[in-house]
């Protein structure tokens, strides 16, 4: 992951984000009339969020009931000390872990697990339980996606550090 110490996004940077967000398949021309800034502007503003770390990529979101996947639990794991690398190893080789996380708290790793079924899952959880580098699991069930994930709201927080330079979106805004 890339990090840049100047990220601070100005608000023609979020406004790209908003419009990317709404519709990664937006083309570069139609972010330009949309935003009212030349389409230089907007190649260079989301070349920059891309090398920076701010973009990480264009990705389909699957809604997993759809797809057949309707079971989802998040699934805290204890590993054994220094296991880490080795933990990482075997969530890899299990389809039905979405993404896992390094934590503080009573757990090691967070993660979040889809199956098709609670036997589905079950046999999940087994899998992860066999390993010799985890310890001991604890799970919890999703019933419902009651926020969907989601990053604008907390960008559209922060106050820009600076002005656009692009004088035509400056414009639009005044």
């Amino acid at each position: 992951m890339r990090c840049n110490v100047d990220s601070a996004l100005d608000e023609l940077d979020r406004a790209l984000l908003a419009a990317l967000h709404e519709n990664s398949r937006i083309g570069v021309l139609e972010l330009s009339r949309t935003l009212g800034v030349a389409r230089a502007t907007v190649t260079a503003r989301v070349q920059r969020l891309e090398d920076s770390g701010v973009i990480t990529g264009y990705r389909t979101r699957i809604g997993l009931a759809a797809a057949g996947y309707g079971v989802q639990a998040f699934v805290t794991l204890e590993i054994a000390q220094g296991a880490l690398g080795d933990v990482v190893a075997v969530l890899e080789q299990i389809p039905g872990v979405l993404e896992a996380f390094a934590t503080t708290g009573a757990g090691d790793v967070l993660c979040r697990v889809a199956a098709a079924s609670h036997d589905d899952l079950q046999r999940t959880l087994i899998v992860l339980n066999q390993s010799r580098t985890i310890a001991r699991s604890t799970s919890v069930v999703v019933l419902s996606e009651l926020v969907e994930f989601r990053t604008m709201p907390l960008l559209n927080t922060a106050e820009p550090d600076r002005t656009p330079k692009a004088p035509a979106f400056r414009r639009t805004r005044e």
